[in-house]
């Protein structure tokens, strides 16, 4: 049985200038970092509250297209409880940084930035309305899936 998240791994471009966007601006702890393939990368190891981690790879000399994402291509989303979503978004604009947001999305809000490897990274904080929307008692997502399958095919 799958227990959870142990982490997700990316590519980075420069593993401090990572850190600092990680550990400095968004709080998580950096737990681990060791180095790969005799010497030629780092694997960098940030812990959230649960445990799991968000890891990064970088490997100088090695090519990795660093191309622009779309939001809704690839993005990390993360949660926050409603005041730490307050504090960040004003953290962020008292830094100058890019901002996206906040998004109403109903069951959440939504702040976006975008981190020194161009991977979009969300905030969320809970409307009231996560619990309805996770539950599939109530979302009924294998009705919905069938509807959309149906539907996108017209």
């Amino acid at each position: 049985m799958i227990k959870g998240l142990h982490h997700n791994a990316y590519r980075c471009r420069d593993s401090e200038e990572t850190r600092v966007f990680y550990e400095d601006f968004l709080g998580l702890r950096l737990v681990s970092a060791f180095e790969i393939d005799q010497g030629r990368g780092l694997h960098t190891f940030f812990e959230m509250d649960d445990g799991s981690c968000l890891a990064f790879f970088e490997v100088p000399g090695s090519p990795f297209d660093f191309k622009e994402q779309n939001a809704l291509d690839l993005h990390i989303a993360l949660g926050v409880e409603p005041e730490t979503f307050e504090s960040m978004l004003g953290k962020a604009k008292a830094e100058g940084r890019e901002v996206r947001g906040p998004v109403d999305h109903g069951f959440v809000r939504s702040i976006y930035f975008r981190d020194p490897n161009g991977y979009v990274i969300e905030l969320t904080a809970s409307t009231g309305l996560h619990g309805e929307i996770m539950d599939p008692a109530i979302s009924k997502p294998h009705e919905a899936l069938e509807r959309w399958q149906a539907t996108k095919s017209e």
